[in-house]
């Protein structure tokens, strides 16, 4: 199975073990919104791709960990969106998920999704117990108030923002759990993975900024102009548009040299530099020499 299938069918998976009679019909709806059609899932393709770098032994445990972090992600989407925060009425070329279920169920399908991340953990527990507790550790690292997403959101209601620290976190954190899970689900160290996840997880917040600017909504599925109307921190922002631009070569130039050492480092290095290339469309790219 390719990475996308994978990732597709233990996706599938969690969300229909979720769903029972007892469960109201528009909570399901709005979970099931939230998460299909998926936009790239960038972040469980990393998952993968270290894990297999490291050995992996359990693909269901990489399987496991890497849904575990889209879900995650499709619920900072949710959260994302609501009229509290950014309030889009798009959101992967759909109308939003408060948009379309309301306010009160968002909330909830938001929650829920945090919940079925980590259900979706235990579920193969038995297969490497000793490799859970690790597991748990780096989501709920990458997500939490301390080091994880609802810090990183948390600052935009601050009157005063670093932009590196709100970006490392708001972006960066699960990326660097990306990283680190794929690492962990091959029973392999997670410490020296999280350097390349921040580094990877720092570039795609540059793509975003670029892109509130410069992008197309239809093509990126979301309206843009959001950091400026609603005041966010962005590279643009601080750097001018050109200066984002060559702030995002310079990062994406670093990526392949936080690979740590691994069985798999060659693969996965021309994997980076392929995926890498593809992270901001050339005609936003311009300039950035």
């Amino acid at each position: 199975m390719s990475f996308e299938e994978r990732i597709e069918r233990c996706l599938s998976e969690s969300v229909e073990a979720s769903r029972s009679a007892s469960c109201p019909p528009g909570l399901e709806q709005a979970v099931y919104q939230a998460v299909f059609p998926g936009g790239a899932r960038v972040r469980p393709k990393i998952c993968l791709a270290v894990a297999e770098a490291c050995g992996e032994d359990h693909p269901s445990v990489s399987d496991a960990a890497a849904a575990a972090i889209e879900l995650l992600h499709c619920a900072s989407l949710v959260h994302d969106d609501l009229k509290c925060f950014d309030d889009s009425p798009i959101r992967r070329g759909r109308p939003s998920v408060h948009h379309a279920f309301g306010e009160p169920l968002a909330v909830l399908a938001g929650d829920a999704l945090i919940v079925l991340a980590f259900e979706t953990l235990t579920r193969v527990a038995d297969q490497a117990p000793e490799r859970l507790a690790p597991l748990v550790r780096i989501l709920t690292e990458a997500v939490g108030m301390r080091s994880g997403i609802i810090a990183g959101q948390a600052w935009e209601c601050e009157p005063k923002v670093n932009l590196d620290e709100y970006q490392q976190l708001k972006t960066g954190s699960l990326f660097a759990a990306a990283t680190a899970a794929g690492a962990a689900a091959a029973g392999a160290d997670s410490a020296p993975w999280l350097a390349l996840g921040q580094h990877i997880g720092s570039a795609y917040q540059v793509v975003d900024d670029i892109q509130d600017v410069a992008g197309d909504a239809e093509k990126l599925g979301k309206p843009i102009g959001q950091d400026e109307a609603r005041g966010h921190p962005s590279s643009v922002q601080e750097m001018g548009l050109d200066g984002a631009r060559r702030h995002f070569k310079s990062v994406v130039a670093g990526i392949v040299e936080k690979i740590p050492h691994c069985p798999g480092e060659d693969r996965l290095r021309a994997r980076m530099i392929e995926e890498s290339s593809k992270f901001l469309p050339d005609a936003l790219a311009e300039n950035a020499a």
